[in-house]
């Protein structure tokens, strides 16, 4: 059984390739399916452009014919050299006959098959995972720890570093589709061209969110109980009931990982070590200073009612949510106390 885990894939891909003549690829991030059957077919072929060296068949051409496959995969290349298959299986094609067919045989060319995401039940998956000669290689949405690896690798590549703040605020910013986030990171390496590092002003300017910068604006100037800057943030959301629920739900968080903060004191295990602009840590930092931790606590129950009433009456979600973010602010202003 060669059933190649997501987290298994750069290892296999890096060393094992060479044993296998038939890959399936297959899983919900369908830009990461379509990067490793890229780097598959180009280790197989000299030029995958080349119609005589990479055969192209979607699964419709197969119906009624699947014989098809194997014909081509036994096919002999007319000025020789190397030559491979590319199978798109996406959409629901029906190709279990075929691949049977081909798993069958001995002496094929190698077949790429490239498809949607598979049940453990698909009876292509279980083929192909049965089979000592195929390999079907998961292919799911990266997590934190492959989309740092993911970053670094390009740094290198670009021939710059990046520092672990902005490291940590990049991979909380890109999604979850490997072809967004190697167009974000291009991005930020094409802004960061002339550096020697990346640094995380680097990444909030190339790549955070308008939006989400906005928000955590806003959020800011409500817990350093700055009035003036949070009547200027709010002025640049263009806030509707959606986005009311998404600013208090910043909001939330953000006092939540305060709190948790302040009750582990200088030292302590701080949800904010990583992942933050200089401008950003500054304001953590005064935000840590000024609001105790009782004020905090009631900030946190204050929000979460808010979010409630949104929820209840959306057509009064922006003044819920901005009553709720003054609230936060007078209580952080310097007479409020701390807590």
């Amino acid at each position: 059984m060669v059933a190649i885990k997501n987290h298994e894939a750069e290892r296999f891909l890096q060393r094992d390739v060479g044993s296998y003549s038939t890959f399936l690829l297959h899983g919900t991030d369908v830009g990461l399916v379509s990067e490793r059957v890229r780097r598959i077919v180009k280790g197989l072929v000299d030029d995958p452009a080349d119609p005589f060296q990479l055969v192209r068949l979607a699964g419709e051409d197969l119906s009624g014919d699947a014989a098809r496959l194997v014909d081509e995969a036994l096919t002999v290349p007319l000025f020789g050299g190397r030559r491979a298959v590319l199978l798109d299986a996406t959409a629901g094609k029906k190709v279990e006959a075929a691949v049977d067919l081909l798993l069958a045989q001995a002496g094929a060319c190698p077949v790429v098959i490239s498809a949607g995401n598979l049940k453990k039940d698909s009876g292509l998956r279980k083929a192909v995972e049965r089979s000592r000669t195929a390999a079907a290689i998961e292919c799911y949405p990266d997590g934190d720890r492959e989309l740092a690896a993911l970053v670094d690798v390009e740094a290198a590549g670009a021939g710059l570093t990046i520092d672990a703040d902005a490291r940590s605020l990049l991979v909380s910013l890109l999604g979850s589709d490997r072809l967004a986030s190697r167009s974000e990171i291009g991005k930020l390496l094409l802004y960061a061209h002339g550096s020697k590092a990346i640094t995380a002003e680097h990444v909030v300017e190339a790549v955070a969110d308008a939006s989400v910068q906005a928000n955590d604006d806003a959020v800011d100037a409500a817990f350093s109980g700055d009035m003036a800057s949070l009547d200027a943030a709010m002025n640049k959301l263009h806030l509707g009931p959606v986005e009311a629920g998404l600013l208090l739900g910043a909001a939330l968080r953000h006092g939540s990982a305060l709190h948790k903060a302040k009750l582990a004191g200088p030292g302590g295990d701080s949800p904010f070590r990583f992942g933050l602009s200089p401008k950003r840590k500054a304001a953590v930092e005064r935000q840590l200073a000024a609001i105790g931790p009782d004020a905090l606590a009631r900030n946190i129950v204050r929000i979460g009612e808010g979010i409630a009433l949104v929820r209840r009456e959306p057509r009064l979600a922006v003044d819920h949510a901005t009553r709720v973010l003054w609230a936060v602010a007078l209580s952080a202003r310097p007479r409020a106390g701390r807590g």
